[in-house]
């Protein structure tokens, strides 16, 4: 179609890695209808439609990111609602549902640092016989999260706080996808403009907020760390130092060791 054409060419002059598809995307949500149908129907554009697809074009050109331009990220089965207020859901975090979808029947798993509640909710889609509580700081999150859980219909509960401090009971299970970007770190205009730095960075190393979670874990039998890709070896140390006798890493489809799981 000539408008993906030309909006790709577009966002490929405004530096952006994914111009073709990006358009493709926002050429649809233009016209209301999926993206496969640009290419079977070929549907007409409309000057409205056509104005509105050259809007959603601007956006991206100031590389606002397309999951944001939407509203919505697909996350393993789900399709979740999204904004500024969390990060986009990537696929390496699904090497934490993994993780959680190991687990005996029955038991109860922390999705700490939950965002969206992408790890939380699929993981409830997926094994609803876990009892699956999600938390964040950040109040808007845990809002994004419940407003997730109401409309998809899964009965994941979600609460405000830092890290494990006011969850009550014991949980056998924690997975993490903390702050983990060093300070300083240089990243795409895609996440340092748009994303929310509380959720990227944590100190020098970007570890801080990785070893305070570390350090409350103690009765807690499955630990699930998402990771830098240059921050195995010091995570898996503080795994070990914690008295989880089993360190495995998990490597995401890129190579990169993502995951640190601790088991006792």
């Amino acid at each position: 179609m000539p408008e993906v054409a030309r909006g790709a060419a577009t966002l490929a002059a405004a530096g952006v890695d994914t111009p073709r598809l990006d358009a493709e995307l926002l050429l649809a949500e233009a016209l209301g209808v999926d993206r496969t149908r640009l290419f079977v129907d070929a549907p007409a554009v409309d000057p409205a439609n056509l104005a509105r697809f050259e809007q959603l074009i601007e956006r991206r050109v100031a590389r606002e990111p397309v999951a944001y331009i939407l509203g919505r990220r697909d996350f393993r089965r789900l399709t979740l609602a999204i904004d500024r207020r969390v990060l986009i859901p990537r696929p390496e975090t699904e090497l934490l549902v993994e993780v959680g979808l190991s687990l005996p029947t029955g038991v109860r798993v922390a999705d700490v640092g939950t965002g969206s509640g992408a790890v939380a909710l699929a993981l409830k889609d997926e094994r609803p016989d876990l009892d699956v509580v999600g938390i964040d700081l950040n109040k808007g999150a845990v809002a994004v999260a419940r407003d997730n859980a109401s409309r998809l219909g899964l009965a994941a509960s979600f609460v405000v706080g830092d890290l494990l401090d006011g969850l009550a009971g014991r949980f056998d299970a924690v997975l993490a996808n903390l702050p983990y970007v060093a300070e300083g770190a240089s990243l795409p205009p895609e996440i340092s403009e748009w994303e929310p730095a509380s959720a990227l960075f944590a100190g020098a190393d970007g570890l801080d907020v990785i070893r305070r979670l570390v350090s409350q874990v103690a009765g807690v039998s499955v630990v699930a760390l998402e990771i830098g890709f240059d921050q195995a070896d010091a995570v898996a140390s503080l795994v070990r130092d914690a008295g989880f006798a089993s360190v495995q890493r998990l490597r995401d489809l890129a190579g990169h060791e993502r995951v640190v799981v601790g088991r006792r």
